[in-house]
């Protein structure tokens, strides 16, 4: 089994590559970062060769070379499309919206940020500092808020397949059950606010309460950028994390 597996990783490497050479920036978002680390694109064809290679090299013995070849290559192509229309999907929506694509890890951190564009090999995900989307205690979206939520439309419409989740988080004033109920209200309004603007996508929402801080909840500055809504772009459901966790 053994020689069967390395074979083909072998040949899923050569071909991959092959493929990682012929990647260049582009102004729609399928871009090599410039120092040296691998994009979503070129993640999502290394996993996406790696196994095609071994399901084509242990189907079988019969031309098992060929298959061997035809799976990486399939399977590099199918990665690269997953991974390159994540970093699509963040450059446009960081575009409509005014921004740039943020994937520093300290980005959250930044108070002077009220909203950030990230993306991972699983998902793109956008954050909105609670000031800036509701006035204290309410759960309807302020004027401004509701505009950028419908900027959103154009982009998810090119999108019908991209699962759409909707968080709410809060700080840790006031009971659990409190900020539970009202970091669901936000959620689902929120949720409805993108539904009504036009989009078939499915749509969920979840309220995470004060569960997952991004910062100690320890002063005001610090309280501000825990009450956030979050809103994940998924390209399948394989892809699906619980928010109030990861």
């Amino acid at each position: 089994m053994r020689k069967k597996i390395f074979k083909p990783v072998i040949v899923s490497g050569i071909i991959l590559s092959m493929l990682s050479g012929c990647t260049a920036p582009n102004a729609n978002g399928g871009s090599t970062t410039t120092n040296g680390e691998l994009t979503k694109t070129q993640t999502g064809a290394i996993v996406g060769g790696i196994l095609g290679a071994v399901i084509g090299g242990v189907s079988g013995k019969k031309h098992r070379n060929r298959r061997i070849a035809i799976g990486a290559a399939a399977g590099a192509a199918v990665g690269a499309g997953v991974g390159y229309s994540l970093d699509r999907q963040a450059q446009e929506v960081a575009q409509v919206l005014n921004t740039n694509v943020d994937n520093s890890p300290n980005a959250e951190q930044d108070s002077n940020k009220d909203l950030i564009v990230s993306n991972t090999d699983r998902y793109v995900k956008i954050m909105f500092r609670d000031d800036m989307m509701f006035r204290t205690n309410s759960a309807v979206p302020t004027p401004s808020a509701q505009a950028k939520i419908n900027k959103l439309s154009p982009v998810l419409q090119k999108y019908p397949n991209t699962i759409i989740q909707v968080v709410g988080h809060t700080d840790n004033r006031g009971t659990y059950q409190y900020n539970l109920r009202l970091s669901e209200a936000r959620a689902k309004s929120v949720a409805n606010s993108i539904k009504r603007s036009g989009i078939s996508n499915p749509i969920y929402a979840k309220g995470c309460s004060f569960s997952k801080p991004i910062a100690p909840n320890t002063n005001s500055i610090n309280w501000a950028l825990n009450r956030r809504v979050e809103v994940y772009l998924y390209p399948n459901r394989e892809s699906v994390i619980d928010p109030c966790r990861n």
